[in-house]
């Protein structure tokens, strides 16, 4: 039987073909990785207005503290809540289980509930418009309140192909998306930067907004600050969609090639 096929020959194809599918899943270009590629290194990159002045607008199931003070700390009993103790004094966190201090939770029809003046609507309004509402409303009850509005369940959530994808709870309010990636440990060298996914509620409406982390225009985005219960999601790059549908065949896929080299080295053999 004529030799189509030598053993050395087989050996050789094989490991190519490995090589090449291990080359083809590891190449990334700098264009795909790199951020903020179309600026120079005299340039500067100015926020959007609205971004220079960010702040939270209150949303249904945020679940805010009200704190109230005054000269007459008498006065102000009476819409005080009894504040909880937090385990051995940590904050508390989706981690750890403690529950938040005592507050207000933003109904569905947007209010809250407070002693003595009855229910107010917060939804909508940012933090300065909220407190100076109910402050008008306690001016009422108490000479020149002061008002302090926090939101106590301020959390954003990212996912997808980052180093530690989780729920993080933002103290104070105020986070890029930057931030929100720097504290999921940074994009894995295998995350798309360019289509970099903010998932917002807006008025009860699930909303997609998309942010290219290669260009400047982050800076310009709608989504550069993160609202209270936002989602970032990083999609994985091809290679990497594909290698984990490799990962799980690579083994049938060796065993089949060596017993075909086998098989073509004892039938060239003979």
């Amino acid at each position: 039987m004529k030799k189509f096929l030598t053993y050395p020959n087989s050996l050789f194809l094989f490991q190519l073909l490995c090589f090449l599918m291990i080359f083809n899943s590891s190449c990334a270009s700098k264009s795909k990785i790199n951020y903020f590629q179309n600026n120079s290194s005299n340039d500067t990159v100015s926020l959007k207005t609205e971004n220079n002045s960010f702040t939270p607008i209150f949303k249904v199931d945020d679940f805010i503290s009200v704190d109230v003070t005054a000269l007459n700390e008498e006065s102000i009993k009476p819409f005080l809540l009894t504040l909880q103790n937090t385990a051995n004094g940590q904050p508390p966190t989706y981690s750890n289980g403690i529950a938040a201090r005592s507050g207000y939770l933003i109904d569905s029809n947007g209010e809250i509930m407070l002693p003595i003046i009855g229910k107010i609507k917060l939804a909508g309004l940012n933090r300065i418009e909220a407190t100076e509402l109910i402050q008008t409303k306690l001016s009422e009850y108490i000479l020149n309140p002061v008002v302090n509005l926090r939101i106590q369940n301020f959390k954003i959530t990212v996912l997808g192909d980052v180093k530690t994808p989780g729920s993080y709870n933002i103290p104070n309010e105020r986070i890029t998306i930057l931030e929100a990636l720097g504290i999921a440990g940074d994009l894995n060298i295998t995350g798309v930067r360019q289509t970099v996914m903010v998932i917002r509620d807006i008025n009860g409406i699930k909303t997609q907004f998309t942010v290219d982390l290669t260009s400047n225009d982050v800076f310009q985005s709608p989504v550069y600050y993160l609202e209270q219960n936002d989602v970032v999601y990083v999609e994985p790059n091809r290679p990497k969609r594909n290698s984990s549908l490799v990962s799980t065949t690579t083994g049938v896929f060796i065993s089949i090639t060596s017993l075909i080299i086998t098989t073509v080295t004892l039938i060239t053999r003979n």
